[in-house]
């Protein structure tokens, strides 16, 4: 199976190389930059922190899409929702870790699964799906006066906030209590902001150094607190996971799905 990696020069897209590169039964097609970037040209093998294979980051991406049987791509969402496009229209399949996506963005991913298999997930590391699962599960079962709060940290660069982890956690929190999130989501405190709404589910965002990805679910009840959490400290977990999703959209129908698709956490 041929993979192209697109960003192949960010932080997880030199990751995605090394990961691609080092899996058996996989090939890299390629790895694509912006047009502007001064990475083009450089050879993914030193991209990716090893020996030169005598492949050149490109900025065609199309070429890219055209030359792969599946692209990885953590990127912007504007970037991505172009990149869609493509993949669609080459039979590319799409594996998408790009987070902040609004509703456009999102149905440009449905638009694109109709042609060909997109998988797409906040996080796609196997430990923060079984987490997602598992927060599911405990919001159900627990008494509605537990209030729920998500905990998230990262490094310093990262632009988005609450993260597409923790949007995704407090999404099954909701999913779990039968509620809808966008209606529940305390996303800011700030002053005096009186007593915590009933039924809320909070959000602490905090950013630092060179925070990998921590994130922690927390039931609060009367005398007693149940926390679930993950802490990420390598991006090769998100690599991995991304990689196996590649993998697993070979001879898949076209549909937009996720990792829990891919890992069989659903039914």
């Amino acid at each position: 199976m041929r993979i192209g990696i697109i960003g192949c020069g960010g932080r997880m897209g030199r990751t995605n190389l090394k990961e691609v590169l080092a899996t058996a039964g996989v090939e890299l097609a390629g790895g694509s930059e912006r047009k502007d970037s001064p990475l083009l040209g450089q050879d993914l093998g030193v991209l990716a922190g090893g020996e030169p294979i005598g492949i050149g980051a490109t900025g065609d991406v199309k070429a890219l899409v055209g030359a792969s049987d599946a692209v990885i791509e953590f990127s912007s969402p504007d970037a991505t929702v172009r990149h869609a496009a493509l993949c669609a229209e080459a039979g590319c399949a799409h594996v998408v870790g790009t987070t902040g996506l609004d509703e456009g963005g999102r149905a440009a991913l449905e638009a694109a699964a109709r042609r060909v298999p997109v998988v797409w997930a906040p996080n796609m590391s196997q430990g923060v799906n079984l987490v997602l699962a598992l927060v599911e599960r405990v919001a159900r079962a627990l008494d509605p006066a537990f209030d729920i709060e998500v905990v998230e940290m990262h490094h310093r660069h990262k632009v988005d906030a609450p993260s597409g982890t923790g949007l995704a956690l407090a999404e099954a929190a909701a999913r779990g209590r039968g509620i809808d999130l966008a209606g529940a989501a305390i996303r800011a405190r700030d002053g005096h902001t009186g007593p915590r709404p009933e039924g809320g589910i909070g959000f602490a965002v905090l950013r630092g150094g060179d925070v990998v990805g921590d994130h922690t679910v927390v039931f609060a009840g009367a005398g007693e607190r149940i926390e679930i959490a993950h802490k990420a400290g390598d991006r090769a977990i998100y690599a991995k996971g991304a990689v196996r999703a590649a993998r697993w959209t070979e001879g898949r129908a076209p549909g937009l799905y996720g990792m829990a698709d891919v890992l069989g956490l659903k039914g």
